[in-house]
């Protein structure tokens, strides 16, 4: 399979508002937020589907995500996940003494990841402290 290299921003959506209101823990909470928008080209240089679940991979970490087609665009070469646990497992934790990440610039890769599952926002942050569930 192949994999490409996008720019990845990050910022707050209608859909990841109306999410947040019925609880971060929650299966549409996910929908919302753990996604990566795509633009058309780079869903064929991927070589993968829309709705396919995708690894995405920083310097900063790696998470999975389901892979929709950008609402915005067109904009090869971008990538765009809501903010959240998600966007946060991958991008820098500096905050340049403001006090809020950057959330824009984050250089990752992309890659399909059909067999891997997007965990729920809480699972994440688990996952991500350490916490051992199960």
């Amino acid at each position: 399979m192949a994999n490409i290299t996008l720019n990845l921003i990050s910022g707050r959506t209608i859909q990841q508002g109306v999410a947040i209101e019925g609880g971060k823990e929650k299966p549409l909470y996910r929908t919302a937020c753990g996604i990566i928008e795509l633009d058309h080209e780079d869903f064929k240089k991927l070589g993968a589907w829309k709705n396919s679940n995708v690894k995405v991979t920083s310097a900063y970490g790696s998470v999975v995500v389901k892979a929709i087609e950008a609402t915005q665009g067109p904009h090869p070469g971008v990538g765009f996940i809501p903010m959240g646990p998600w966007a946060n497992a991958i991008i820098s934790p500096n905050t340049y003494s403001t006090g809020m990440p950057t959330f824009k610039g984050t250089p990752v890769t992309v890659e399909v990841a059909i067999n891997e599952p997007i965990l729920l926002g809480i699972e994440l942050v688990q996952k991500q402290c350490g916490v051992n569930v199960g």
